[in-house]
């Protein structure tokens, strides 16, 4: 596909951007006092990461950040979505501030703003301090409280430069695959874990917001979400059964706390005797007005019902499309405008930005230095039109964060995995911009550029 062509279809002032995450690129766990992560922990240990990979080096953009903002200008993209690493600002979760992991983080802003590219923040992406977990992690109260003081201290900080900054990203993960199906760090398998660590997570989103708002309230607040796109895998009354129940585990879970102050009725009626006490006060904090909301979409998720598995965890519907990407997952961009509007047919959703979406293929530097990912490209020109489809529909899609800006270490996936736009060669760090990063430069570069109509 034409990426001017594509490109026709957005209004002038849309954002596109690139994605990272500080535990996938950074390296330098052990440098400028920083302190091990719950990742750092569970990478070392046998049977958790594939072939115990972890991100002592990673792409080592703790080093070469320059370098990769230069790459990200080069580029042409508008903004760039980055988290901040916890344990690098406040190490044990709570506690004295280590000013180096602040000028890191600093240094970082400046640097974006110097090359004019917005800084969209996120405040936790995964990374808990591991001295926390000896107060039980995610599934302690007080977690939530470490999480509002810690975002003071960055926002004071880092507020007055960002353009946007998320409290959260994707607590699906960090709540249901890392505390009921072990496939994340810290690995519990343990529903009333789980439901523990959902409300605390939501209490520290409402709290981190108080944050926000106290210390930069013109600094836009929000929250990411990997919404799942739920699709009954037939039309069987138990499949649609089951469908129904996914939708409130995994979507229920976070957006009815956050934009309706309750958790869903079926879900309650469930699982109730396992949730937390919610105290006085809760839902109201996290319940608070933010001003944005981020989408990461990357497949579908085809729910069958299974009698011994009453909220179905994930998709283990057969796929209908033909393709899938090598980690895989089913492509199949209908679930992308799919879960936009379900959401907003059941929530009163405020503006939002696909803050995730891209496909992992393997490709390496063939012969002439070239990596031909066309694959990627296809997925990416795909979900980029539907994406245009949406604006179309009238949802207040404002940007699109492409995943990733370079290959980096995929959680569980360790490095077999590869996300990029950009080949990183992790012996050399060598960056090289794949055939997928040239066309999405292409697109990228055509914006911002005043307010056109976008045409269908």
């Amino acid at each position: 596909m034409d990426p001017k062509a594509l490109a026709s279809r957005f209004p002038g002032d849309f954002i596109f951007g690139v994605a990272t995450a500080s535990y996938q690129i950074e390296g330098a766990t052990k440098e400028d006092g920083r302190k091990p992560c719950i990742w750092d922990a569970f990478s070392n240990m046998p049977g958790r990461v594939y072939e115990r990979h972890n991100g002592d080096i990673a792409c080592d953009h703790y080093h070469r950040w320059e370098e990769d903002l230069d790459l990200i200008k080069d580029m042409g993209v508008s903004a760039y979505r980055f988290s901040i690493a916890w344990p690098r600002v406040v190490p044990d979760g709570v506690g004295p501030i280590n000013e180096k992991g602040l000028d890191f983080y600093d240094k970082l802003v400046d640097g974006l703003q110097a090359r004019g590219i917005k800084a969209f923040a996120t405040l936790y992406h995964w990374d808990l301090p591991l001295a926390l977990m000896g107060d039980g992690g995610w599934t302690a109260r007080s977690t939530a409280h470490a999480f509002q003081r810690y975002t003071q201290t960055v926002i004071r900080r880092l507020g007055d430069r960002l353009d946007a900054v998320a409290t959260f990203n994707e607590p699906w993960c960090s709540v249901i695959l890392s505390h009921l199906l072990g496939v994340h760090a810290p690995g519990e398998r343990n529903m009333q874990a789980t439901l523990y660590a959902a409300h605390y997570t939501n209490l520290a989103h409402g709290l981190g917001v108080e944050a926000v708002r106290a210390e930069a309230p013109k600094l836009p607040v929000g929250i990411v979400c990997n919404a799942m796109s739920v699709v009954p895998a037939s039309d069987s009354t138990a499949d649609k059964s089951a469908a129904a129940r996914a939708e409130d585990f995994h979507n229920g879970l976070f957006f009815g706390p956050i934009f309706k102050g309750e958790y869903p009725a079926g879900v309650v009626e469930a699982l109730g005797p396992l949730m937390p006490k919610i105290e006085d006060g809760d839902m109201a904090t996290i319940s608070q007005k933010i001003d944005w909301w981020g989408l990461n979409y990357y497949t579908p998720a085809r729910i069958t019902d299974a009698p011994d598995e009453p909220y179905p965890s994930h998709g283990s519907g057969a796929f209908v499309k033909p393709d899938k990407t090598d980690i895989g997952w089913e492509v199949d961009s209908s679930g992308f405008i799919g879960v936009v509007r379900t959401l907003y047919k059941t929530y009163d959703l405020p503006e939002f930005y696909i803050t995730e979406n891209g496909a992992c293929y393997n490709m390496g530097v063939g012969e002439y230095g070239e990596v031909d990912d066309q694959p990627r490209l296809d997925y990416y020109a795909d979900h980029i039109s539907v994406a245009a489809d949406m604006i179309a529909e009238g949802y207040p899609l404002r940007g699109y964060f492409a995943w990733s800006l370079m290959d980096n270490f995929e959680w569980a996936e360790g490095y077999r995995m590869r996300f990029g736009l950009v080949h990183v060669d992790y012996e050399t760090q060598v960056r090289t911009v794949k055939k997928s990063g040239r066309w999405y430069s292409e697109l990228a570069e055509s914006f911002p550029k005043g307010n056109h109509s976008p045409t269908i």
